[in-house]
């Protein structure tokens, strides 16, 4: 058996306009790396970070909550080093923290032999997203995990389910270099919303994941409205309501908020929407005066892998 392993650990965006806090999915080209091995010390050692500034001590790294909830339900006879090469930024809204709190326990259990199901990985990530985003939740963790488009039936207990992705389907993801804090993020959403707009939501939510299991572009473009959380999060986003109408003019089927913020996402059908949805997040972004990046993905089915 191994005694390091190394993995990729993807980015991952939440919420998915009608699918507050239980919809997700997987994307392919951005993600972090992370190195895990045995050691004979025992205990959680994070004893490299390259990328962004980040607490070395695991009981204040994402990485390290995950890996020590899983640590001490394992019991191993021996102790684990991390090295994180962090390329996701935190505080994006593309799931850095998810990242993290996924890969040491990955490669944690692909080092022990893997006692652990992808649903009891789940639970020990879990532990790891709360400490910054200051809630139990797995809407990214999941689809890190499972790949694809993912559905959290539930957190008390965990219970995933794993949504179809249309094999057509791209996302496209503009990132401006500005950070909202998902615990701020939550802070300004209201504690009860009108009845009619909750079964709007619902409406929304359902066609969604009708959509994804028959490949129905139609009705996923009819289905990605969020009609509860966006009015309050897009004011934290700067030019959010001008790249979601440059993005729906040029073919997008939908748009929302990723995750918290400050990153938007598009979907679209097929790679050349994908390029003018890019075109015309670029066109908005580049008469302001913030730094943004822009990436085109496939959904990724695999989830987090093995290098």
């Amino acid at each position: 058996m191994k005694n390091e392993i190394k993995i990729f650990s993807p980015a991952t965006v939440a919420n998915v306009a009608c699918g507050f806090d239980v919809l997700g999915f997987c994307l392919d080209s951005i993600g972090d790396e992370m190195v895990i091995r045995k050691t004979d010390k025992k205990g959680i050692h994070i004893t490299k970070i390259e990328g962004f500034d980040l607490p070395f001590e695991a009981a204040l790294n994402v990485a390290g909550v995950s890996a020590l909830a899983m640590y001490e339900a394992a019991k191993p006879d021996c102790g684990f080093e991390i090295e994180i090469y962090k390329n996701i930024k935190p505080g994006s809204g593309i799931g850095s923290s998810a990242a993290s709190a996924v890969g040491s326990v990955f490669g944690m259990n692909e080092l022990l032999g893997r006692p652990y199901s992808k649903t009891e990985l789940t639970q020990f990530a879990i532990k790891g997203e709360a400490l910054a985003s200051k809630c139990d939740h797995a809407d990214n963790l999941a689809p890190a995990i499972f790949g694809g488009f993912t559905l959290v039936k539930s957190v008390s207990p965990i219970d995933i389910l794993e949504i179809p992705s249309p094999k057509d389907l791209y996302a496209t993801i503009i990132h401006p270099q500005i950070e909202v804090k998902t615990s701020e993020a939550r802070g300004i959403l209201p504690k009860e919303v009108p009845l009619q707009d909750a079964i709007t939501q619902w409406a929304n939510f359902g066609s969604l994941i009708h959509g994804l299991h028959t490949s129905d572009y139609n009705v996923i473009q009819k289905s990605l409205h969020d009609v509860i959380v966006e009015p309050y999060r897009s004011q934290l986003i700067p030019h959010y309501k001008e790249v979601k109408e440059a993005v729906l003019e040029q073919g997008a089927l939908g748009a929302g908020i990723s995750g918290s913020g400050p990153s938007i996402f598009a979907l679209s059908k097929g790679l050349e929407n994908a390029k003018n949805v890019k075109e015309a997040m670029n066109n908005v972004y580049s008469k302001t005066k913030i730094a943004f990046e822009i990436h085109i993905t496939k959904i990724n089915t695999e989830g987090i892998k093995v290098l």
